[in-house]
């Protein structure tokens, strides 16, 4: 089975078309049929834009790799990151397996992967879960 991430999508602006699966509600996308009109608060797919905005843009890289309990350390980084979700999104779903991103060490992001390996893009489903959030804040 081809993972859809940030790179596999064809062209720029189309998406994979959404499936949701109620008991576990859980968005599921597929590789085999595509729509065009994303949701306009996304990032473009195959954007790196993002990384631009990074708050370890300047931040020497040995200082995100490192092992053990320093990575706890080393996440305090991401805590003010505006891009934080999409560093997560791009590690899930393309499983790095090393460093820091998006604020989790190695073992969180194992373990979350284990926990939910039915996910296929982890960027959609935190951008949904962002959008829900802000909707509840703002009721």
């Amino acid at each position: 089975m081809v993972r859809p991430t940030l790179s596999v999508v064809p062209e720029q602006g189309v998406v994979p078309e959404q499936n949701v699966v109620p008991e576990q509600g859980v968005v599921r996308h597929t590789t085999d049929e595509f729509c065009v009109d994303p949701p306009s608060d996304v990032l473009s797919i195959g954007s790196a834009e993002w990384t631009l905005r990074a708050v370890c843009v300047g931040v020497d890289p040995d200082a995100l790799f490192v092992t053990g309990a320093a990575q706890r350390d080393a996440a305090k980084v991401c805590q003010a990151c505006p891009v934080r979700l999409e560093c997560l999104a791009d590690a899930l779903d393309n499983q790095i397996e090393y460093g820091v991103w998006g604020g989790m060490t190695e073992r969180q992001r194992r373990a979350v992967l284990k926990k939910s390996p039915e996910v296929l893009s982890w960027r959609l489903v935190l951008e949904e879960a962002r959008a829900s959030a802000t909707q509840e804040a703002a009721s």
